[in-house]
């Protein structure tokens, strides 16, 4: 297996995909970047380790270990922005969310976003594809649910403060209603803020295999980190990351989450 590819394997009808947890980067990529700590500041800090209780709920799990600033895997891999005309990071990100520069001097030359494409962002995505297949052969239903997190605040990508809840379904093109229907549920049972379809609904990932009609529903959750961890007004590398809250108010309602989610898809099936 590839050693920065993590799959766990289970027999429900649900996917869950990690593509922003990680932070490692390849030896030879790690002088080029400002520094460590700026190079791994946006990462879905502690989302793998949030979501951990899935795994005994049968459902897989797909993951890289890899920083987002390497490649982004939730992105579409021709380049094009998923959110024309709003501030957004790149394929290969050259910029932190907070618009801080990534790179010391040379950006990523189109040769080496192509290496990294075939390299990683390609096997990532093959892991995907063939789990939904090994799944779908098993149900006839089945969901991938593309787990991320924020900060709550971050005015250069949006205003004010985030819902703790983020749901995104492509304006509702990439599942059944019926599995937003539940998924709101939960996230209104909670008493915590949420938002369907707000300034995230949903990247590369939820958009190119959300396809309710052969029976592959996809949906993306972006939570903000003030709901497990607790967040500084301003991150720096002697305040960020903060430990993950053993005692998340916001985990709860993944797990009712996940489950509604796998409830769904066997109900169909």
């Amino acid at each position: 297996m590839t050693a920065w590819l993590d799959i766990i394997r289970g027999d429900a009808p649900l996917v869950v995909a990690f593509p922003h947890t990680g932070t490692d980067i390849p030896g030879e990529l790690e002088d080029g970047f400002v520094s460590p700590w700026l190079a791994r500041k946006d990462a879905d800090w502690w989302v793998n380790e949030l979501y951990g209780f899935a795994a005994a709920m049968g459902a897989t799990m797909v993951r890289t270990r890899l920083a987002r600033t390497v490649i982004d895997c939730n992105r579409d891999p021709s380049g094009a922005s998923l959110y024309p005309g709003q501030a957004t990071t790149g394929l290969c990100p050259t910029e932190s969310f907070d618009g801080e520069p990534l790179y010391r001097s040379e950006t990523p030359r189109p040769a080496e976003i192509e290496r990294r494409l075939k390299t990683y962002f390609e096997p990532y995505h093959q892991a995907i594809s063939a789990e939904l297949a090994r799944l779908r052969a098993r149900h006839d239903h089945v969901v991938l649910y593309d787990a991320h997190s924020i900060r709550s605040r971050i005015p250069r990508l949006f205003e004010g403060e985030l819902p703790y809840f983020n749901v995104g379904t492509f304006a509702g093109r990439s599942c059944d209603p019926r599995l937003t229907e539940a998924v709101q549920s939960a996230c209104s049972d909670s008493g915590l803020s949420y938002v369907i379809n707000g300034r995230f609904q949903g990247g590369w990932t939820t958009r190119h295999y959300g396809q309710p009609e052969i029976g592959i529903h996809a949906i993306q959750m972006e939570v903000a980190q003030r709901g497990y961890m607790r967040e500084p007004p301003a991150p720096t590398a002697d305040s960020w990351p903060t430990p993950l809250d053993p005692a998340a108010p916001i985990a709860p309602s993944l797990r009712e989450i996940l489950e509604h989610c796998i409830s769904f898809a066997k109900g169909r099936s």
